[in-house]
């Protein structure tokens, strides 16, 4: 054998040991090209794209692939990628908690990183961005078991906090035991969304404040707001849980009105499920249901957001759909006209005949988003319209769907509220409907179907679209009592403590009741609405407020009675301007309670439960998905079912 082959095996045998001080000059030189390639090598670049586009190949690493020609470039590109690979497949393995190493770097520009873990989405281990980065290092766990992913969209939006490109944290779960878990961000900023709520009412000593006075509420809009931030992974604010619009979403098989009045009241006492020395008081109130085909023609104005901030899948398109919906229960007799509302205002389609669908539908088609918001402009063109198209004895109403923001002409919910009252003595009524999150003006849709004598909703599926505009749809549009108030008053000799759950936003002064200049709730036909009380009764364990040493009266001044309380119900029919009075006394009848009280009790634990209030002791979600799931019944539609669901997902995101 020649001596050169003796060297060439020589050196086949013998492979060199590494040289770790030039493989990092290497990975440095490697990194300060990308840099100065990318062309900043601090931070995000700002962009014009207001939202990366889908897929992994998005619009930083488009241009990186743009710019990079050179075979210099190609080569740093090639290292880059390199790295990149043994960043996500070889460093989630170190560390004992499942960390990357402090010292690991994040890409150099936060396009790459999305793109990179795009890549990463299809194996396994899952990764997720947890933390916002601190001098430049992002953490990622490695999450043992793969979840089910969110949409890529839906991980961009965690990774950059959206258009701006800023990085955000994710708001934590809380109470997780020995996991550093954090809840995944939604795809919006629920930080400039406005709920129209208050503290939740305070226990009430029966001796010193005996009567409680309040006005009904039928809309539903919270519990869909709730869903959908449970279903979009992450807990609903406090200040969007209105306990008595998530009791009032079920339909129950309350008993129906007899005779010439609208109503009929059903009063049950159970056992609180949460506290075994107090009671629940269950107030059911029915409204009748007229005959459908003797209903009158129907003048709807459909008054439609088409401001930039509704250019989401979750808005104006399925706005769309959902009017789509609604159309196919409309009679020939009936009208539709169309207002958008953007820059300004304007009319799409001037008063049609409910039988011209096709024509309807390519008004509703061509309806695009862009532009401010010119609520008020938009609310005068729909009035106008409205009042064009009323005849005796039709029933007219504006339909609005927004998103609640309001940001051109009258903005403040006081000035809206003014605004709206002086329109609805007209006869026509005013019901919003919600769409979309991440800018959602719930306390402006509230204060403007509130003072509108029409409902709210928040539409955030087409299931929903269909429960609302299509089940419930004569309830929904044609009233059959205005100015609703309900007023309890307690015996102090067996009721020594109440307080009435929900309706924080519907309380009234005792004198209010009397008072037909008072607005209150309006009810639609065939609608029902649930009030729940918690009453401890005199001698309990449970009395929280202590008898007053000096108090001047006496437990001889009231006899003692079977009748725990008083119920009284004031409403004036459409068109009237004096109420009537229905009332029926509350007594000691405490029952198990059929489904439908059982029910409703649950759902009350469960909004409770999502506010964190004082009153639930130590009972807990494990209690109320049971209470929930006992008494679904029937469940036609799967409400219940759904809301068992919503319960559980809850009670994992609380970590208890």
């Amino acid at each position: 054998m020649s001596d050169d082959l003796k060297a060439l095996k020589a050196l086949l045998q013998d492979t060199p040991a590494p040289d770790a001080e030039k493989k990092h000059e290497n990975i440095a030189l490697a990194e300060k090209n990308f840099a100065d390639l990318q062309g900043s090598r601090d931070g995000v670049r700002p962009t014009s794209e207001t939202k990366p586009k889908r897929g992994w190949l998005n619009t930083g690493v488009r241009a990186l692939l743009n710019s990079l020609t050179t075979r210099g470039a190609l080569a740093a590109t090639t290292s880059v990628a390199t790295l990149g690979l043994v960043v996500f497949v070889l460093l989630p393995q170190g560390g004992s908690d499942g960390f990357l190493p402090k010292k690991a770097k994040a890409p150099a520009d936060v396009s790459t990183a999305i793109a990179t873990e795009e890549m990463a989405a299809e194996s396994e281990p899952t990764l997720q961005y947890l933390k916002a980065p601190k001098e430049g290092q992002l953490e990622i766990l490695e999450q043992v078991q793969p979840a089910p992913r969110a949409s890529v969209a839906a991980d961009r939006m965690m990774a950059t906090g959206g258009a701006n490109g800023q990085i955000r944290p994710i708001h934590p779960i809380a109470n997780f035991e020995d996991h550093n878990i954090s809840r995944p961000m939604p795809e919006f900023d629920a930080d400039d969304e406005t709920y129209a709520n208050e503290a939740p009412n305070p226990l009430k000593v029966t001796r010193e404040e005996p009567v409680s006075t309040f006005s009904i509420d039928v809309d539903t809009a919270s519990y869909s707001i709730i869903r959908s931030s449970l279903t979009n992974g992450y807990l609903p604010d406090p200040e969007a849980v209105r306990i008595e619009e998530m009791i009032n979403y079920f339909p129950y098989d309350y008993p129906a009105p007899a005779g010439d009045m609208p109503f009929q009241q059903t009063v049950t006492m159970i056992e609180t499920p949460w506290n075994p020395d107090t009671s629940l008081v269950h107030i059911g109130i029915q409204g009748e249901m007229p005959v459908v085909e003797n209903r009158p023609p129907l003048n709807l104005v459909f008054l439609v957001d088409t401001s930039g901030s509704m250019n989401q899948p979750d808005k104006l398109p399925l706005l769309k759909q959902s009017f789509r919906l609604m159309l196919g229960q409309l009679r020939p007799e009936d009208q539709v006209a169309i207002v958008a509302y953007a820059g300004s205002a304007g009319e799409v389609l001037a008063p049609t005949a409910a039988s011209e669908s096709s024509k309807i539908l390519a008004a509703l088609d061509q309806l695009e988003s862009a532009g401010g918001t010119a609520g008020e402009a938009g609310l005068e063109q729909a009035y106008a319209i409205a009042e064009t198209m009323q005849k005796d004895g039709e029933v007219s109403r504006v339909l609005l769907a927004t998103d609640g923001d309001f940001n051109v002409g009258i903005s403040d919910p006081d000035a809206l509220e003014s605004f709206i009252k002086t329109k609805r003595d007209s006869g026509t009524y005013l019901s919003v409907l919600g769409f979309g999150r991440g800018n959602l003006n719930d306390a402006t849709m509230q204060a403007l179907a509130q003072h509108g004598n029409g409902q709210a909703a928040y539409i955030d599926t087409l299931a929903e679209a269909q429960k609302s505009l299509v089940d419930q749809l004569t309830g929904a549009l044609y009233p059959i009592a205005n100015d609703v108030k309900i007023q309890v008053e307690f015996n102090p000799a067996t009721v020594a403590e109440y307080r009435l759950i929900g309706y924080e936003t519907r309380i009234l002064n005792r004198e209010d009741f009397n008072n037909d200049k008072v607005d209150a709730g309006d009810i639609g036909a065939g609608h029902s609405v649930t009030a729940i009380y918690e009453i401890t009764p005199v001698g309990s364990p449970a009395v929280k407020v202590d008898t007053l040493r000096y108090s001047d009266e006496s437990a001889a001044e009231f006899a003692p009675s079977d009748e725990m309380g008083f119920l009284k119900l004031r409403f004036k029919l459409p068109g009237e301007t004096t109420s009537e009075l229905l009332e029926t006394p509350i007594n000691r009848n405490e029952v198990n309670g059929n489904d439908d009280v059982r029910f409703s009790a649950a759902i009350a634990g469960f909004g409770q439960l999502l506010r964190d209030d004082t009153y639930l002791g130590d009972w807990g979600w494990d209690e109320a998905i049971a209470l929930a799931n006992g008494a679904k019944g029937q469940d036609e539609f799967g409400y219940r079912a759904e809301a068992v669901t919503l319960m559980r997902l809850a009670k994992s995101l609380q970590g208890k």
